[in-house]
């Protein structure tokens, strides 16, 4: 039997450490860090578990059995590029790469195809949960050649969580860089929901609830059908007390900036490239960049009297109000699925992916940072609908029907109280005109072409019309 490692993993941050022991429950590993030192303390920490590590890369990729297999865990972008390059002169044909990073879906398609002129082989794959998926179960979203994934299949099922019927939470997506595609939305989804959670939180604070009164109805909603990773993980944010004697909740003291690493930002382009409306993901990337002009923001508060400072309502009141919000928040996180999932349809179609909707709704149920109970809700849809658009499918027009006047509720009442709504008006208002069969995009045909004479069309007559307005 070869003492050789079945998998090579290259890039031991916390991520690829936790992967690499993920891995390593299975298959002999052999790691690699541009920084010797980390590889060596991953070792003299780990080195038990099935690890073992090579401080130059010829020696690490000899370590590897043919057809090697060695997944990159370094951050998007050039080091992606450079670490390929690096390890090219040492690999032969039939070796594959497998990028687990959050690589922009056009390098990965631009990378498959160089390594493929080379007669090697570049595989996309979405990896998502964080430090703690990542060492005992991540949701996996792998695109690239169905070969490949043969390949794949066996070793990247053993380190998936499971779905909620013990099922692995990875399945094939789609061609070339069909996997960081499907990877970029969910972490735009990711986005929206994070964002409709902070103005939930807004709104309480506001109307002056404490950080662990909030936690408490956090709790409450994290036990229905907002059950979810986020909402459980929320709930100890919200009671943390500061551990520097100041007696104030943690959060309190936390500087109301957040911080991206750009795939939110890729998924809002992507929609607009493509022209799908994905408000909710969109505004939730506006929504990080003006708390990161902290500076200014405090300038501006300076200037700016507020109307409605004044205007808190009774805790009672407030508290009455919670099954209400958890209507809206439940209805406005629908809509941010279903812009995903258009989006991902359109992507679909134009670069002949052929995704199953309900398969990554399932493989998002378990790992991810997403992973929420709604999601059950979604497999089970796209399954009885035979994947047609989430809008349409009859279990979530019902659902969107019966929380559509709480859903208004919660932004009229975060609009009374100053909460800026960034991603639960955009679901309400994105909602509201799709679901319209007569919008006002009439009255925008009209001045287009009264200034540019962009023309128009008429209900009813056919043709392309221009009038001389004045």
């Amino acid at each position: 039997m070869s003492d050789k490692s079945q998998i090579g993993l290259i890039g031991l941050a916390v991520m690829g450490q936790n992967l690499a022991r993920n891995l390593a429950r299975a298959h002999k590993v052999t790691v690699y860090n541009r920084t010797t030192e980390t590889m060596q303390d991953f070792i003299g920490e780990h080195g038990s578990e099935n690890l073992a590590g090579e401080a130059e890369l010829e020696g690490f990729v000899n370590s590897l059995e043919k057809p090697r297999k060695i997944i990159l865990m370094v951050k998007a972008g050039r080091a992606v590029d450079a670490v390929i390059g690096s390890l090219l002169p040492f690999l032969d044909k039939g070796d594959i790469i497998i990028d687990g990073g959050n690589s922009h879906f056009p390098d990965t398609i631009r990378r498959e195809k160089e390594l493929s002129e080379k007669d090697m082989n570049f595989f996309g794959c979405g990896v998502s949960g964080g430090e703690e998926g990542a060492l005992n179960g991540p949701s996996i979203m792998p695109g690239g050649s169905t070969k490949v994934w043969k390949e794949l299949e066996p070793i990247l099922k053993k380190i998936a969580a499971k779905d909620f019927e013990g099922e692995p939470c990875v399945t094939y997506i789609g061609e070339n860089g069909a996997g960081h595609y499907v990877k970029m939305v969910h972490n735009g989804i990711e986005y929206a929901v994070m964002q409709m959670m902070a103005e939930a939180y807004d709104f309480y604070r506001s109307n002056g609830l404490s950080a662990s009164e909030i936690g408490n109805i956090f709790e409450k909603y994290n036990q229905g059908k907002l059950k979810s990773f986020l909402f459980e993980i929320s709930v100890p944010i919200l009671r943390k007390k500061d551990e520097k004697g100041t007696d104030e909740y943690l959060l309190d003291l936390i500087l109301d900036k957040a911080g991206q690493k750009g795939t939110g930002r890729w998924t809002g382009i992507e929609g607009l490239e493509r022209g799908i409306d994905i408000s909710c993901i969109q505004q939730a990337v506006n929504a990080r960049i003006v708390s990161s002009r902290k500076n200014y923001r405090v300038e501006l508060d300076k200037k700016y009297k507020k109307p409605y400072a004044d205007k808190t309502l009774p805790k009672d009141v407030v508290k009455e109000l919670v099954p209400v919000i958890e209507n809206g928040l439940y209805a406005a996180m629908l809509i941010a699925y279903a812009q995903g999932f258009d989006l991902l349809r359109q992507a679909a179609e134009e670069m002949e992916w052929d995704l199953n909707y309900a398969e990554i709704a399932r493989i998002w149920q378990g790992g991810c940072i997403i992973r929420a109970q709604i999601l059950k809700t979604l497999t089970e849809a796209f399954k009885e609908a035979n994947n047609a658009p989430l809008w349409e499918i009859e279990q979530i027009v019902s659902d969107l029907q019966d929380n559509w006047l709480d859903l208004r509720a919660t932004v009229s009442l975060g609009v009374q109280a100053g909460t800026p709504l960034f991603c639960l008006g955009a679901a309400l208002a994105s909602f509201e005109a799709m679901s319209d069969a007569r919008g006002s995009a009439n009255f925008i045909q009209g001045l287009r072409d009264s200034f540019g004479a962009h023309t128009y069309k008429r209900i009813d007559q056919d043709g392309i019309f221009h009038t001389e307005w004045s």
